[in-house]
């Protein structure tokens, strides 16, 4: 009896693992966290360390402050670094825009969500989108969120997302950790990375907008090696790859509000 419990409860964690390996590059030297870069190394270096280190991704440095990170460490720069790298992320308005990087430096373009990312296809590029911030109007709608990984997938252009994806599901929480700050009916991460997996394998805009408007735990089964939600079931090896080939990561300031919300939901 023991067996098959410990059996089932690694079927579950297997097609939640494969949805959330990596997926998380930490981004604490940001708002609204801030931290100092001392803090924010040591807290890397402890995640890196730690239990859930399985679901962590890079850490997100500006360009100019990059020699005061650790060098083992795997960075995302901000910006164009003077020393070698082989992650950076850059602000383009339009995806022609974007500048060629030397080889074997994987660059996420940052483009306005209503911006076509097409014409990064089969240059190598990455495209990166923006998913929240520090005031309520700074969260897209599920529509537009919905169509920009749409447009990825059709194109075939990985892409990465930034900022408000705090929480694991969609729902109401507020926009920093100020006493006063305002609330914001915010993007969960698991919602947006399934939504991904769904469209990179071919499901519909529709169905995508359902899966990034779902907000209750209940609606999503990871079980038996898959995840059923809405309808639709994909199994691990369809979710990583999704991961590893589309829905690469996202950036967020907190590395422990994701993993303590998916312990209270009951899913690690």
């Amino acid at each position: 009896m023991l067996a098959g419990l410990e059996e089932e409860i690694s079927l579950m964690t297997g097609s939640l693992r494969a949805l959330l390996a990596g997926l998380i590059d930490y981004a604490g030297l940001f708002p609204p966290a801030s931290l100092e870069m001392p803090a924010a190394v040591r807290n890397y270096a402890a995640y890196r360390a730690g239990p859930h280190a399985w679901a962590l991704g890079r850490f997100v440095v500006p360009a100019p402050r990059l020699d005061e990170v650790d060098a083992a460490f795997p960075c995302s720069v901000i910006g164009m670094a003077a020393r070698v790298v082989d992650s950076c992320e850059l602000k383009v308005e339009r995806a022609s825009d974007a500048p060629a990087l030397p080889p074997g430096v994987v660059a996420y373009y940052e483009l306005p969500i209503a911006e076509d990312p097409a014409p990064l296809a089969g240059t190598g590029a990455r495209a990166k989108v923006r998913t929240g911030g520090l005031t309520p109007d700074a969260f897209p709608p599920s529509d537009l969120l919905a169509r920009f990984i749409a447009r990825c997938a059709r194109a075939r252009v990985p892409f990465k997302a930034t900022a408000g994806l705090h929480h694991p599901l969609r729902g109401l929480h507020r926009c920093t950790y100020e006493a006063d700050s305002p609330e914001a009916l915010m993007h969960g991460f698991v919602n947006v990375f399934l939504a991904a997996a769904l469209l990179w394998h071919g499901g519909s805009e529709r169905d995508a907008v359902a899966t990034l408007e779902e907000q209750q735990p209940g609606a999503f089964l990871f079980a038996g090696g898959s995840v059923e939600w809405h309808g639709q079931r994909w199994t691990a090896a369809a979710l990583r790859a999704a991961r590893e080939e589309f829905a690469i990561s996202f950036g967020s300031c907190s590395f422990e509000e994701p993993m303590e919300d998916l312990q209270q939901l009951g899913w690690l």
